[in-house]
């Protein structure tokens, strides 16, 4: 068995920088707007631990080791319900690697969406967010999608009524 979850590339739309804060980031109020570009993030259960593979455009520029966003979030989810993290994670890439459109972020939103799924975890979407926001800044967003205000960090997300097309 193998769930694949399909997520999507980001833009800001706007975004306003605040003064540093003792911890060293900035406060920030960011719209996000989800594109029409995806990552695939396949998970599928393996029985010698934790692997990474990738196919597409930029496929050699994504790392396969633990610092991908995607491995730290499997093995986040893994942590957090006690088991071990075998996984085969296969990311097929479509969202530029260092564009500025959250890939690797969509990634770790993405295998942490698909481990919970093949774990049968049952994580709630908060216990899931909250992981998201250990991961980094945009990784909350990739899993709401749509449109966001994100505050804080970017973590803290309040989603928006937007119509149109773009």
């Amino acid at each position: 068995m193998s769930v694949t979850v399909r997520v999507p590339a980001k833009v800001n739309v706007q975004l306003a920088v605040g003064a540093a804060r003792p911890d060293g980031f900035h406060d920030l109020a960011n719209v996000f707007l989800a594109v029409s570009l995806y990552d695939e993030v396949t998970a599928t259960p393996a029985a010698d631990g934790l692997r990474v593979t990738c196919e597409g455009p930029d496929a050699g520029q994504v790392p396969l080791d633990r610092t991908n966003l995607a491995a730290r979030a499997a093995e986040a989810l893994a942590a957090r319900y006690g088991r071990a993290p075998d996984v085969h994670l296969h990311i097929a890439k479509d969202i530029p690697v260092a564009g500025g459109m959250a890939g690797g972020s969509a990634d770790g939103a993405g295998a942490l969406l698909a481990c919970d799924a093949l774990w049968g975890t049952g994580a709630s979407r908060e216990e899931l967010l909250e992981i998201c926001a250990g991961l980094g800044s945009d990784v909350p967003f990739s899993l709401v999608g749509g449109a966001a205000l994100g505050t804080g960090r970017g973590e803290r997300l309040a989603e928006l009524e937007v119509g149109g097309d773009f």
